[in-house]
């Protein structure tokens, strides 16, 4: 079984999808400390020809807080306004926005169930299905270790034998420690992907909504393939 371990973004980077689409089981990581100005809140979007932060306001958001402990201030009225003045007149508006209307919905305020459900269900809309789980749900009783030993403690669960992570943790995370318990470790790194947008000059590394929004499902699937095991 090949396993990845991610925080949970809101609508993050074709990156993030990548790495879902590359292992059998995906686990949100939901349990760990809240990692301020990242990715977990927030993504960027392409407005008015930059790129521009899309952001769901949090309630005491601390790194002393676990993610699934950190609440919301709703303001997905204003980023539903905000998508519209986006991306209205982009080729995939009409197919996709069912989907933003569907998450910003969504009943929470939580910022962990909110990205964790734009997450799935932006994989659902792209026809796939994967096994996702909850760290906090299935795996509290791995919550005293620390780093590599509980990503390795969760693996030996699942008897996975390859964990994949981002290709950001290639300074974090040793290979050698992960041979040492029968665990082959990779890292993914995304290909250049590079796409039509409203014929200006191509702005990359948006949130997944920018690339729903330019290209259809079978192009968005090659996308997903774009990439190297390290």
């Amino acid at each position: 079984m090949k396993l990845a371990i991610m925080q949970p973004y809101f609508f993050p980077y074709i990156g993030y999808f990548q790495l879902i689409k590359a292992v059998d089981k995906f686990i949100f990581y939901d349990d760990v400390h809240y990692i301020k100005n990242g990715w977990i809140n927030r993504n960027r979007i392409l407005l008015n020809g930059k790129a521009h932060f899309f952001t769901v306001h949090q309630k005491d958001a601390s790194p002393n807080k676990l993610i699934n402990k950190v609440e919301i201030i709703d303001n997905r009225s204003k980023l539903k306004k905000t998508l519209l003045s986006a991306y209205s007149r982009a080729p995939h508006f009409r197919e996709v926005w069912p989907l933003m209307e569907d998450v910003l919905g969504f009943e929470t305020n939580n910022i962990s169930e909110l990205a964790e459900y734009s997450i799935i269900k932006t994989y659902q809309y792209l026809g796939l299905d994967i096994k996702f789980e909850l760290s906090s749900r299935h795996y509290s009783q791995t919550a005293n270790l620390k780093k590599e030993d509980r990503l390795i403690a969760i693996c030996n669960i699942n008897d996975a034998q390859e964990y994949i992570n981002p290709i950001g943790g290639l300074d974090l995370y040793d290979r050698e420690t992960f041979i040492k318990a029968n665990i082959n470790l990779s890292f993914l790194k995304s290909g250049q992907i590079i796409y039509r947008q409203f014929g200006i000059s191509f702005v990359g590394n948006l949130s997944i909504i920018d690339v729903l929004m330019f290209n259809n499902r079978e192009s968005i699937h090659l996308f997903l393939d774009t990439f190297d095991l390290i």
